[in-house]
């Protein structure tokens, strides 16, 4: 179960949900998240109250099209998964929303099971498992 929140600069209502379309779409394409499994804050900065800021690192030349995607996960998955998740958020967010590859910056934030509580004030994840610390998997947990 990702936790997805996407920044936008100048970024109307449209463009937001085409964002979030494509990133969780790429999160199910290469990860095999469910389609139900959608939690994601999106955030439009208008460059007055809230605004983004962005540089050249590593000669990417970004631009006020920049987006902002952090995604928070369970631990576990290969680097080449990851790498595949990149290209695909990025194709998408093109394909969908105009956003040039050169300005999706995506991070991600693993964690472990006892990391999340899905509401009820639960360790959905760890239901099952008398591990207290959260490291050895629950059994019969959703997958994410």
């Amino acid at each position: 179960m990702p936790l997805v929140r996407i920044d936008a600069l100048s970024c109307d209502v449209q463009r937001l949900e085409a964002l979030g379309r494509a990133v969780h779409e790429a999160l199910g394409e290469t990860m095999g998240f469910p389609d139900d499994d959608r939690f994601q804050i999106l955030t439009g900065h208008d460059g007055e109250r809230g605004t983004l800021r962005h540089g050249d690192y590593l000669g990417v030349r970004r631009d006020d099209g920049i987006v902002y995607v952090a995604i928070t996960l369970r631990g576990g998955r290969p680097a080449t998964q990851k790498r595949a998740l990149y290209r695909r958020i990025a194709e998408l967010a093109l394909e969908y929303a105009g956003t040039e590859p050169r300005n999706m910056f995506v991070v991600l934030t693993e964690n472990t099971d006892a990391d999340w509580s899905l509401g009820n004030g639960e360790a959905q994840y760890l239901a099952g498992s008398d591990d207290r610390d959260g490291t050895r998997p629950a059994t019969g947990r959703p997958t994410g």
